[in-house]
């Protein structure tokens, strides 16, 4: 029999945290990779054998030369993974006190981002009839964290992306899910967590009593990838040891 041809994963975000425990663990599973982040050697490193680029993935013309050049080094993209996200600078906190620049950039990232990478990659895969795209949200897009406005507007507006995704495209083979993280160990939580107070008052309110590792974000990631979850689409997993239970 002929050696199965390996799937093409697009990860956005791809050069560190989340992104990076996901392409670690999709080379692992035989996936060839297209790795979009702003470091292009991070992003790069992440790829492997498949092709890393320095992308900014609110900036439309980027993300089209990109798309551009993943399918034609490795062929069509048949899953897209949506995770490049910020949570904005320590300006970004309640509604009024927010600056219209720092709302902008985080809506930027998290939700132009999603939707101009979303766009690109259903541009081939409507013709295909295949296709999945997962995005990654947050358990603020269900349940805002305090203080964090624009963050949790724009998870919540990735999260029904997804969904909206998932009912306008089921009839052209296209899945579409989300994952929705608690509070996990990347660089972009680092500042919170190295402080003990912190860090003890944020896993006080977890369950589970921790809080999350990278790498158990990209099982639940890649367990979607896989295909084996085929009749899902329009779901948003929470992966957040309780918290939201609360």
């Amino acid at each position: 029999m002929a050696d199965q041809v390996p799937k093409v994963a697009v990860v956005t975000g791809g050069g560190s945290g989340i992104g990076l425990a996901t392409c670690e663990r999709l080379r692992s599973e035989g996936f060839r990779l297209g790795v979009f982040d702003l470091d292009p050697a991070g992003a790069s490193e992440a790829a492997g054998d498949g092709l890393g680029l320095g992308v900014d993935v609110a900036v439309a013309g980027e993300v089209s030369e990109a798309f551009a050049a993943v399918e034609e080094a490795l062929g069509p993209v048949e899953v897209l993974i949506n995770n490049a996200g910020i949570t904005g600078s320590l300006e970004a906190t309640r509604l009024h006190e927010t600056p219209i620049d720092e709302w902008d950039r985080v809506m930027g990232v998290n939700v132009r981002g999603a939707y101009l990478c979303s766009r690109a990659a259903l541009s081939s895969m409507v013709p295909r009839r295949s296709g999945h795209i997962i995005t990654v949200a947050s358990v603020a897009g269900m349940d805002p964290f305090p203080g964090r406005s624009a963050y949790s507007v724009s998870k919540a507006a990735a999260l029904l992306l997804a969904r909206s995704i998932a009912l306008d495209y089921a009839g052209d083979g296209i899945r579409s899910n989300a994952v929705c993280p608690g509070m996990a160990e990347t660089p972009m939580t680092k500042w919170r967590l190295d402080q003990p107070d912190l860090r003890a008052a944020i896993e006080a309110g977890i369950p589970i009593g921790r809080v999350a590792q990278p790498e158990e974000i990209a099982e639940a990631i890649s367990l979607l990838a896989s295909g084996r979850l085929s009749y899902m689409t329009g779901h948003g997993l929470v992966v957040d040891g309780g918290w939201s239970l609360r």
